[in-house]
């Protein structure tokens, strides 16, 4: 097996183990939820073929949803993800980076980038989950605010992590 293939097999279950054991029962107020688990389909290689992303957004989200007990929510949710970071990366990195920089962390892609990534998608991502979770205008105020504030606490959680485990460049 190859390195990339169990590295990405362990950040698997490992953010899966996290979000259902730890942070499922971690609220701010009853309110603000992180979803941490989308940092496995953010971190994917850039060279990945888009229908084994897309395949593993939906397994991520079906996975989460099983522990959770809300049928195909965050399954619907990671799938749209996996599409924004397609959409993403296609429009802010050069084809020619992919040989240099294969994955899509803080230290391969400097801060302003990766908070950009981290921030659109997170956004788009949270955005997409509360108001499928909703399905109702009637309660957009509360929709909103969950969705401003889970989005915040998750974003704040991936750049902490991005920065304990950030390398610093070797210099050639």
């Amino acid at each position: 097996m190859s390195k990339t293939i169990i590295v990405n097999l362990l950040r698997f279950v490992v953010l899966v183990f996290v979000q259902v054991f730890l942070l499922k029962n971690i609220t701010l107020y009853n309110f603000s939820t992180a979803y941490l688990y989308i940092l496995f389909i953010l971190l994917l290689p850039f060279e990945i073929p888009n229908i084994l992303l897309f395949a593993l957004a939906f397994v991520l989200g079906l996975t989460i949803d099983i522990f959770y007990d809300t049928p195909g929510l965050h399954a619907a949710a990671c799938t749209v993800l996996s599409f924004v970071r397609i959409i993403f990366i296609n429009l802010t990195v050069q084809k020619e980076g992919f040989d240099n920089e294969p994955d899509p962390t803080l230290s391969n892609m400097g801060f302003r980038w990766f908070f950009t990534y981290v921030l659109v998608l997170t956004l788009f991502h949270h955005f997409f989950l509360f108001n499928l979770e909703a399905f109702s205008l009637s309660q957009f105020e509360y929709t909103f605010s969950r969705f401003l504030s889970s989005s915040i606490f998750t974003i704040f959680l991936i750049l902490i992590l991005g920065l304990v485990f950030f390398r610093k460049k070797e210099r050639k």
